[in-house]
């Protein structure tokens, strides 16, 4: 397309990764094992028995990447802070090796005109921190308040933007219900535990990370936009319960102090031996936002199912009486999910008529498309299915704020291709073509577009609001 969406002046157009994605160097300086070194190696539980111990050798070749970030005129980056390698049983002292890594990554951001923007948790829970519980302790919120701060106390003066946790419900419920993701388990009441936790353990960091001196501190949610597949009482019922699951379980302690309305038919007796909820614990969730980052990829329909389950005692945190039906007529993505941008405006506008005031600025921290990207003879990577996803989410993102929404910024995901965690390396997000072998990183065709797109907006490169080391 000739033409661009547009978006207000102050509109930050961002690209985002995360540490274990991209990090590799999973043995050196220090760095303390993660619960993904160890669930990687388990036997069938990451296509192709793939690590990250190199992944992109970012942690090596950060300086290249920042100048693919620079190449690119984004003012913002979006990366994570590996806990074990700041902290590698999760508690004690900083490993200062570790910490030091970031501090050369940030610096270099700035130079590059480049507003770095941090995730503290994107799922690399130290291994040592499960092996007394994980999050399904409550100690653990404890922990990661504790490194919230070590963290900030060095870069909090450099970095403006805090986002506390990435996808709480990953970490809950494909961590510790579904098994899909780490640490593997699949259980029922401590898996509601384990997203409970995560919610103190946020609310917990969000005064650390502003005693620091963070100027944006907020929380990115994967929420879904999900309609039931018929107009039948009992497809309603069942897209309610996937909503209370995805969504409502996190928005509405974090937004409005309480928990959300549905969760007795949602979970049923899971949720009713609930001792791992203590006194004072929404009013700790529900510390003020400056702003909500929201990741979206695609939207569910679903209708109304049985336990897969049939004993109680067996059932998993996610298994809620619903299941997802299929999309038709429409293009799916590398993941097989359907892609249909303007479901991204419905969920804002949603968004705002639920909550009204207590909304904070929006945020997208992620959105992206898996394509079967393959290079041309010469190496061009010509992805035209990534350019129109990203041209018809931009649109409808373009639509919201037109529509009254308070969005402040957009990052797409992701810079490289990655390991795409239980995918291995099958599947590629990236505005850049990785060679896993030889780790030659190619821009593709729709780096040059997001480019284009960003200098349309007069962008450019300027200076970063975090300003430089004091």
């Amino acid at each position: 397309m000739s033409d661009f969406p547009s978006f207000p002046p102050d509109f930050v157009l961002g690209a985002a990764t995360s540490a274990f994605q991209i990090e590799g160097a999973v043995y050196e300086d220090g760095r303390g094992p993660s619960v993904w070194d160890t669930f990687a190696r388990r036997p069938g539980a990451v296509l192709g028995g793939a690590t990250g111990d190199v992944a992109c050798d970012h942690y090596h070749r950060f300086r290249e990447d920042t100048a693919l970030l620079k190449g690119l005129g984004v003012r913002s980056y979006r990366f994570s802070i590996s806990w074990p390698r700041v902290q590698p049983t999760g508690s004690g002292p900083v490993n200062v090796a570790g910490l030091d890594f970031y501090e050369r990554l940030v610096d270099g951001l700035l130079e590059a005109g480049i507003e770095p923007a941090v995730t503290l948790y994107h799922w690399d829970l130290p291994q040592a921190l499960e092996e007394r519980g994980g999050w399904r302790n409550r100690d653990t919120a404890h922990r990661f308040a504790d490194y919230a701060r070590l963290v900030a106390d060095v870069l909090a003066d450099r970095v403006p933007r805090w986002i506390t946790l990435n996808e709480p419900w990953c970490s809950a419920f494909l961590g510790y219900a579904e098994g899909q993701h780490a640490p593997g388990a699949r259980e029922g009441t401590p898996a509601l535990a384990a997203a409970h936790h995560l919610l103190v353990g946020h609310g917990l960091s969000v005064p650390v990370l502003r005693e620091a001196g963070a100027r944006e501190v907020g929380i990115t949610l994967n929420l879904d936009h999900v309609t039931p597949a018929t107009d039948s009482p009992e497809d309603a019922a069942a897209a309610l319960r996937a909503e209370t699951q995805r969504n409502l379980m996190w928005t509405e302690p974090l937004l409005k102090a309480r928990y959300a309305a549905g969760e007795d038919d949602t979970w049923e007796d899971l949720i009713r031996h609930q001792s791992f909820r203590g006194p004072g614990d929404l009013d700790v969730i529900a510390a003020p936002l400056d702003f909500l980052g929201i990741n979206f990829y695609t939207p569910s329909v679903v209708r109304n199912a049985p336990y897969r389950d049939p004993d109680p005692l067996s059932r998993t945190a996610d298994d809620n009486r619903f299941t997802g039906v299929g999309i038709p007529e429409v293009r799916h993505t590398a993941m097989g999910w359907p892609v249909v941008p303007h479901t991204l405006r419905d969920l804002l506008v949603g968004l705002r008529e639920r909550y009204g005031d207590a909304l904070p600025p929006v945020y997208i921290t992620e959105n992206g498309s898996a394509e079967d990207d393959v290079p041309a003879p010469g190496g061009a990577v010509h992805d035209g299915g990534r350019i129109s996803y990203l041209d018809g989410h931009l649109r409808s993102l373009a639509a919201a704020i037109a529509d009254g929404v308070d969005v402040r910024g957009y990052y797409v995901w992701s810079l490289l291709d990655n390991f795409e965690w239980a995918y291995g390396y099958s599947k590629r997000f990236g505005l850049v073509y990785v060679d896993y072998a030889t780790q030659r990183r190619t821009p593709k065709d729709s780096y040059h577009w997001y480019r284009a797109l960003i200098a349309g907006q007069g962008q450019g490169q300027g200076e970063p609001r975090g300003g430089g080391r004091t």
